[in-house]
């Protein structure tokens, strides 16, 4: 069976605002963009270059089985693509512990079933955002748990920030 998690029901016209939010509602809805609420947006991604962006949800909307168990994969919720960039987000309004528990877990599981699916050798930049809303700010995240995620996701970065800049 084959997944193409490019081109799904999920993907939203192509943006070009200089900013604009990520949103999730939580609950078994999808992720989605927005202009007009901010406080709604547990990610703000900045694109003053104004660069063409496709928001894709992933979560509750792309639904991929593991083959052994039947059970549904956990996946990020969702993924920014442009140029020649691929930005995975997953979106979380959580207290303590939340960033090396789940998050990463997520991010990394979503990367090898892309790469498992589909073909990223085109994307030169790509990134995995984990992005909470009650800890907005940039969460220094270890050197050597930055390099082992590079190396385990094959040329992914992983950024812990609400921000995400597109240059």
């Amino acid at each position: 069976m084959s997944i193409d998690f490019f081109n799904n029901a999920c993907k939203e016209p192509a943006r070009t605002d200089e900013a604009f939010g990520i949103c999730d509602d939580e609950g078994k809805t999808k992720a989605y963009t927005n202009i007009d609420d901010n406080t709604k947006w547990v990610a703000t991604v900045r694109n003053e270059g104004e660069k063409e962006i496709i928001f894709i949800a992933i979560d509750n909307c792309t639904i991929v089985f593991d083959e052994d168990t039947a059970k549904q994969e956990s996946t990020c919720d969702g993924m920014l693509v442009f140029d020649s960039g691929l930005y995975l987000v997953e979106l979380k309004n959580q207290g303590k512990r939340w960033l090396s528990e789940k998050a990463m877990k997520q991010l990394k599981n979503t990367i090898k079933l892309l790469g498992h699916y589909n073909d990223l050798s085109e994307f030169r930049y790509r990134k995995a955002y984990a992005c909470n809303k009650r800890h907005p700010r940039f969460t220094v995240i270890d050197n050597e748990v930055s390099k082992r995620f590079f190396k385990e996701t094959g040329g992914f970065r992983i950024d812990a920030q609400a921000e995400i800049i597109i240059k």
